[in-house]
């Protein structure tokens, strides 16, 4: 995967028990639809907790992380399929 740290807009879906499910981010002024979510998982950093989920939009595989303290979603990764 390609390193990356860039912030991104991300349309979600809010599920029961406060779950959250990325549906579509916008990268390079143009919009990906997450056709599959193929790994989440939480992480702490001291009191923060940071989501991140691993997403395809059926042509490469992207690593997008939610930072709950800020509110905000990054892209951390891209792997061409």
């Amino acid at each position: 995967m390609d390193a990356l740290d860039e912030d991104i807009r991300v349309g979600v879906v809010h599920g029961p028990g406060g779950r959250i499910r990325p549906v579509w981010f916008d990268l390079n002024r143009r919009q990906h639809r997450v056709q599959q979510v193929t790994n989440s998982w939480r992480e702490r950093r001291g009191q923060n907790v940071l989501i991140y989920f691993h997403v395809s939009d059926g042509g490469a595989l992207y690593e997008l992380v939610y930072d709950l303290a800020a509110g905000r979603w990054r892209l951390e990764q891209i792997e061409a399929l």
